[in-house]
């Protein structure tokens, strides 16, 4: 997953919450699943098997909850509490990966043996990654979950995603820059493999717009980090772009607050979830976030409420990731409906260009990629430590932060 932009490559720890933690009108529009028969020649009475693989331990536990969560409400409510899709009553069978991509490979190739037809979960991209390929290999759907990497969308035909990419988060992160032609950047990062990549992610989206992207890349070992806030004030950028891992990130919102870089211009960085939050202590009212979502963000639409009343109701805490699993039983319950439960190809098909009502407002399956286009937002923080909440700043449309298309899936 990992939380927000470009936590795509490692996004392999929950400490990780101070980072960059995504419908068109089309013909089949819905807000669920529409009660209904799948198509001739599946029989109503069979169940349709569903694999839910996601880190249920490990370092992307807490990650891995709010997607289970979100999934079973979303379940709830696209089958308007009968569980069952097109007569068929819906199974689910959890596995743990524990955000490791050789457990979740095994736990899928048990799950396609069993005659599993569809598989969801993968909050991690390196486990997402390693997902895909079986999906195509086996003739099944794959809706991946909070994994971030854009190397899933366009992989192959039976790939899916449910939750956003980091080319989503990064174009949020450039509508808080306006214009970015002949705009300074600079990303603030640790000298190491995810800061570089969020570095060549922000040179090749925003970058390639006309924006001047320079890096301050501080050693992952650093404890000081007044000289990194000193040098990113110094280059006087228009936009500061944070993505900073571990334990320190704490004593780097002080720093760039006590050097006055927070007040010297905008800095942006990604609202991860609720517990990340008082880390940027008296700072955190400073800083703008790019968000792919927080309770509330929705506006409160219908479904986004059926979402946080269905979490809550079964004991859990809506969060960052909750609509990824609602979005994806939505998807499901929608691939079995309209396209069937037993034929893949149909599943596909059904899913293809489907637009619908999500927890954050509209979104779509772009047929060409399988890219989910979906609103971002932007948001500030209120209030310090355990009393901080996010404010929305702005919905950012759906259009405004579209990937590129990829070239059509095999």
């Amino acid at each position: 997953m990992r939380s927000p932009a470009m936590r795509t490559l490692r996004s392999r720890s929950v400490s990780m919450l101070t980072l960059l933690a995504a419908g068109a009108l089309v013909a089949g529009c819905s807000s669920a699943g529409t009660a209904g028969a799948s198509a001739a020649g599946d029989k109503a009475s069979d169940p349709v098997k569903v694999g839910l693989v996601y880190s249920r331990s490990g370092l992307l536990a807490a990650y891995g909850k709010q997607y289970e969560e979100g999934f079973k409400a979303g379940l709830a409510y696209a089958t308007h509490g009968t569980g069952k899709a097109g007569g068929h009553p819906i199974e689910v069978t959890e596995q743990d990966d524990a955000g490791d991509p050789a457990k979740a490979v095994a736990a899928t190739k048990t799950l396609v043996g069993k005659g599993y037809k569809i598989i969801a979960g993968t909050t991690d991209s390196g486990v997402a990654l390693q997902m895909a390929p079986l999906a195509a290999q086996n003739k099944v759907l794959y809706v991946s979950g909070p994994a971030a990497t854009d190397a899933v969308t366009g992989v192959n035909a039976y790939t899916f995603r449910s939750g956003r990419q980091s080319y989503q988060d990064t174009l949020t992160a450039g509508s808080l820059l306006g214009d970015p032609r002949g705009k300074k950047v600079t990303v603030l990062a640790q000298n190491s493999a995810f800061g570089q990549a969020n570095v060549a992610a922000v040179k090749a989206v925003l970058g390639a717009k006309g924006a001047k992207v320079e890096s301050v890349l501080a050693p992952p070992s650093a404890t000081d980090l007044t000289p990194f806030a000193r040098q990113a004030k110094a280059g006087k950028p228009d936009l500061v772009f944070v993505a900073w891992a571990g334990a320190t990130a704490p004593a780097l919102w002080t720093a760039l607050d006590q050097q006055g870089v927070l007040d010297a211009g905008k800095v942006v960085t990604g609202l991860a979830g609720t517990a990340s939050y008082p880390i940027f202590g008296s700072a955190g009212s400073k800083v703008s976030f790019l968000a792919h979502y927080f309770p509330g963000a929705g506006g409160g639409n219908p479904v986004e409420k059926a979402m946080l009343d269905g979490v809550t109701k079964a004991g859990g805490t809506p969060d960052l990731f909750s609509p990824d699993g609602f979005t994806a039983a939505q998807m499901i319950v929608h691939a079995i409906e309209s396209g069937s439960a037993t034929d893949t190809s149909a599943m596909v098909k059904a899913l293809e260009g489907w637009s619908f009502d999500g927890p954050k407002g509209k979104e779509q399956i772009r047929a060409e990629d399988h890219a989910l286009l979906q609103p971002m937002f932007t948001a500030k923080l209120k209030g310090t430590g355990a009393a901080a909440q996010p404010q929305l700043v702005s919905d950012v449309p759906s259009a405004a932060v579209a990937p590129p298309v990829k070239k059509a899936v095999g």
